[in-house]
């Protein structure tokens, strides 16, 4: 079935935010690989970006591409393995994006914490285990979704088939089974474990924020009040890439709920819900610049001047 004169538009509009968000996300990798291969090493801060971007990157390209080439019209542009490998890496590159975020938040808390709080302590340990921690989840994040490769299959239009999902590419059979809830629940459970540090951490940050504001509140200097520290403003960019990313990720979750239990699931397949999803791996990379722009502007000069 074709695209409908009405979405066209949407559609549009969906494409264009998915290539942006491509070349925003691949920019950012572009502009790390130079950086690396110019001697340097990245700061703890930075991998983490870097594994963050690629995600978002892989995130894009699997679920976007597919899902508005769907919206348009298109069927059966993808064979059973085709199927298996986009879910999969869709599905790979999600968890990692919320590993990331996790990761990226609570570093950034231990950053900012006072000298004299525990947490200093575990500063120095976490540097050293940044790297090996990111690789250690890319791996984990291959084996918790290699069911993927065994439950989706090809687009089922047959009404005599029960238990099928079908995102209009691709359909996921989830039988109602206690493998399958069990699975289900694992797979909850580490998404909650991250969510969980991503909150505290986000709530720590705004605390430690708030009472910094505070002492400095009585500083009649106003050269000291306009100065804004590169850590105060590498906070202020985590805390806006994690509520943007609870939101993508609760409309995500909604989303699936609906499609999976809803009769009248048509409607969250529709162009505004999946742009709503992905709106985390899109807006990302910008935010990102705006916080490296100094730095960048190297490689992106419309990133503006200093």
């Amino acid at each position: 079935m074709k695209m409908s004169p009405a979405n066209l538009p949407m559609g549009i509009f969906l494409f264009s935010q998915i290539v942006m968000g491509i070349l925003g996300n691949s920019s950012i990798l572009f502009y790390y690989i130079i950086f690396t291969f110019s001697g340097k090493h990245l700061k703890p801060k930075d991998l983490i970006i870097e594994h963050l971007t690629l995600s978002n990157c892989l995130s894009l390209i699997s679920k976007g591409i597919p899902q508005t080439l769907s919206d348009f019209g298109f069927k059966n542009f993808l064979d059973d393995i085709g199927c298996k490998v986009i879910m999969y890496i869709y599905r790979v590159t999600r968890g990692m994006s919320l590993y990331a975020m996790c990761l990226l938040s609570c570093f950034q808390a231990i950053t900012i914490s006072p000298s004299n709080s525990r947490w200093m302590m575990l500063k120095h340990r976490a540097t050293k285990y940044i790297g090996s921690s990111c690789l250690v989840s890319w791996l984990m994040q291959l084996l918790l979704n290699i069911m993927t490769l065994v439950k989706v299959t090809v687009p089922t239009y047959s009404k005599n088939v029960t238990n099928t999902n079908s995102y209009g590419y691709c359909s996921w059979f989830a039988p109602s089974n206690l493998s399958t809830a069990l699975y289900m629940f694992l797979l909850c459970f580490c998404d909650g474990l991250c969510l969980s540090l991503m909150a505290c951490s986000s709530v720590s940050m705004v605390n430690i924020l708030y009472n910094h504001k505070r002492k400095v509140k009585h500083i009649h200097s106003a050269q000291h009040l306009l100065k804004v520290s590169p850590e105060d403003r590498a906070t202020k960019t985590v805390l806006i890439l994690v509520c943007t990313f609870i939101i993508s990720y609760t409309i995500s979750s909604i989303r699936v709920i609906f499609t999976t239990y809803s009769k009248v699931s048509v409607i969250w397949r529709v162009s505004v819900f999946i742009f709503l999803e992905i709106c985390f791996p899109i807006f990302c990379p910008f935010v990102l610049i705006s916080n490296i722009k100094c730095s960048f502007r190297l490689f992106l000069p419309f990133c503006g001047k200093k």
